[in-house]
């Protein structure tokens, strides 16, 4: 997919990229398969904020997406390629033989015309099939993979990313995140072959802060900018560097800080790849 530039007939044109659109080919037009989701701008239930320097950004409406790729053994056939505010990728509307309609994350290599099927096994290695990991030879190369039996895609959803199965063990499948983590997966679980596309979403240039506010991403101060009572890097004569460990406005340590805790149902094998 092709980056687009712009004319710098302003400052903040000189910088800014984006992607054609070249690969969409219709508007969102199945109106069952989509929803008005209500604006929480970073706020919990109680209406707390929970997660800073958020707002409601542009209007939208979200897809109904089939993360669990349930409809076993009815081929699909790709429809269209749609855009979708929700997410950094495409989003590929199959219709099946029996008439149902479902929206789904394009793979790499997906276009209009193309046949999609979901079953427990006996598929063919192609790109937008999907099956169970048991089903999947070692090597292959998936995403939208289930943590859990039916509950549904949570791995490898974003542009460009992919997971691969490295090998098995028992009723255990092990697979190679995208963070290089090595884990074990339930065979049971589905998973979509191939690799999410969109995969120069990560060259685009923002180029201005309107970008990003269309986004519901707010202006965030530096800690160093506030007062000692605001934040652990506030205060000081003149500008001054943080005595010690970077941290967050309630003392968490931050860049590289490993928050995760140990939990012993997840069975990890190898954390990260050593540099």
């Amino acid at each position: 997919m092709a980056v687009k530039t712009y004319k710098p007939y302003t400052p903040s044109r000189r910088f800014m990229t984006n992607l054609s659109s070249g690969d969409i080919t219709t508007k969102a037009t199945v109106r069952s398969l989509l929803k008005k989701l209500p604006v929480s701008a970073g706020r919990n239930n109680n209406g707390r904020i929970t997660s800073r320097h958020r707002e409601g950004g542009a209007k939208r409406l979200y897809r109904i997406i089939d993360f669990k790729r349930n409809k076993y053994n009815v081929e699909g056939i790709v429809s269209t390629i749609e855009y979708d505010p929700y997410r950094n990728c495409r989003i590929a509307l199959i219709t099946y033989k029996d008439g149902d309609k479902r929206y789904i994350i394009q793979p790499s290599g997906l276009k209009v015309n193309d046949k999609v099927i979901s079953a427990e096994s006996g598929l063919d290695v192609r790109t937008g099939y999907a099956m169970k990991l048991k089903a999947m030879p070692v090597g292959t190369i998936v995403h939208n993979i289930e943590m859990h039996p039916g509950a549904g895609g949570a791995i490898a959803r974003s542009a460009g990313s992919s997971a691969q199965v490295m090998g098995r063990e028992g009723k255990y499948i092990i697979i190679r995140l995208p963070s290089a983590e090595m884990r074990y997966i339930l065979g049971e679980c589905m998973a979509t072959i191939g690799t999410v596309g969109n995969e120069d979403y990560i060259n685009i240039v923002i180029g201005k802060a309107g970008r990003n506010r269309h986004r519901g991403i707010r202006p965030q101060t530096r800690g160093s900018a506030m007062n000692p009572i605001d934040h652990p890097h506030g205060g000081g004569e003149g500008k001054t560097g943080s005595s010690g460990h970077p941290v967050s406005p309630w003392g968490m340590p931050t860049k590289g800080f490993k928050t995760r805790r140990k939990k012993a149902s997840d069975k990890l094998i190898i954390s990260r790849k050593k540099k």
